[in-house]
């Protein structure tokens, strides 16, 4: 009996299964190209699924603006059926080229460069002895905000391009023949100016967006994976990337609205971003800031969770070596490392 209970007592604890799901996966850093190509692909990609869903967000936003029709449109599905039967599938799929064009530009650098500008910071805040261990918050804040600026700073052109494509209805319809055309006349009529219009409240929301969904997409990740709620695989990039278009969604929306209705105004119509801002609180309220707000989360949710699955794969499928995986019998001394740990730290509290 005493053996018996000498031997019980000896005997390690059970190792209980870990909480995560699928197979554990550790990271190494992948090329700066890689991370470039996957990026743009990965973009481009959710963009062709969900352009539709942004045309519709684009219309609800400046119909009864200046230069658009009166109200006609109500409602995300309305919307779309009434786009689809008056201008066909083309008609959801306007500025579609130079919408690409744009994540090609945006997303590449707002998206591909953010692990490295988020390291550079690291490396100028802190000194290699002090160095956390877990990137801190406000530095992924610095990093994403910088890379969702300078993103706009190149591409802002072909988003102007974009949004007036799209605003194609009522008066404006046939305004301009194809995104050539938008590029050449616009610079015709309006300058550089017109091609760079609203590019402060849009360097604004996608500084707002890029902490939004990029941050926001690395933070949780980040958690999952550390706190062994789920593994570094794609339901955790799925559950990340829906937080991260709602976040994104909700941060950027009032600037969204303001800056589309100012890049598809008259050049006479606003004096700038804050009289377009008063005009639009005057006649709607608080209201009209959020106006395309739910076709906006759909969109901006599918969106993210296409785009950051196809560069997590995209980044696997260029560089296998990118991304290590356990062995089952790794994974079981990973676990009893980490519950040691656990019972290690609860026994010193």
């Amino acid at each position: 009996m005493n053996e018996r209970m000498t031997e019980t007592s000896t005997r390690p604890p059970a190792l209980r299964p870990e909480p995560a799901l699928g197979v554990k996966v550790a990271k190494t850093d992948a090329p700066f190209w890689v991370k470039l190509v996957s990026a743009g692909t990965g973009a481009c990609l959710a963009d062709v699924v969900t352009f539709p869903l942004d045309t519709t967000k684009v219309r609800l936003q400046v119909q009864g603006n200046v230069g658009g029709a009166p109200s006609k449109y109500s409602g995300i599905f309305r919307t779309i059926f009434t786009i689809f039967s008056e201008e066909g599938v083309g008609g959801l799929y306007k500025g579609l080229i130079p919408g690409l064009q744009r994540q090609l530009a945006f997303s590449t650098i707002k998206l591909g460069c953010y692990d490295d500008v988020k390291d550079m910071y690291s490396s100028l805040i802190f000194s290699e002895d002090n160095r956390p261990t877990k990137t801190p918050v406000f530095v992924r804040v610095l990093a994403g905000s910088t890379t969702g600026i300078l993103a706009v700073a190149v591409a802002h052109p072909t988003d102007v391009v974009k949004v007036r494509m799209q605003a194609q209805f009522g008066n404006n319809l046939g305004r301009y023949a194809n995104s050539t055309d938008a590029y050449k006349n616009i610079f015709t009529k309006e300058g550089m100016k017109g091609l760079w219009r609203g590019c402060l409240p849009n360097m604004t929301r996608n500084g707002i967006v890029n902490i939004g969904e990029v941050v926001t997409y690395d933070i949780i990740k980040d958690h999952l994976i550390h706190s062994n709620i789920m593994s570094n695989g794609t339901p955790c990039h799925l559950v990340s990337a829906f937080a991260a278009g709602f976040c994104g969604t909700v941060l950027a929306s009032p600037v969204d609205v303001v800056k589309t209705r100012f890049m598809n105004s008259m050049p006479s119509q606003y004096k700038g971003v804050l009289h377009c801002t008063t005009v639009l609180w005057r006649e709607l309220g608080f209201a009209g800031f959020y106006k395309g707000f739910v076709p906006a989360l759909l969109r901006i949710g599918t969106w993210n969770v296409l785009m950051f699955l196809s560069y997590e794969q995209m980044k696997i499928i260029m560089q296998p070596d990118s991304v290590h995986r356990f062995s089952p019998q790794e994974n079981v001394e990973r676990a009893a490392k980490h519950i040691l740990f656990k019972e290690k730290h609860a026994s010193v509290k």
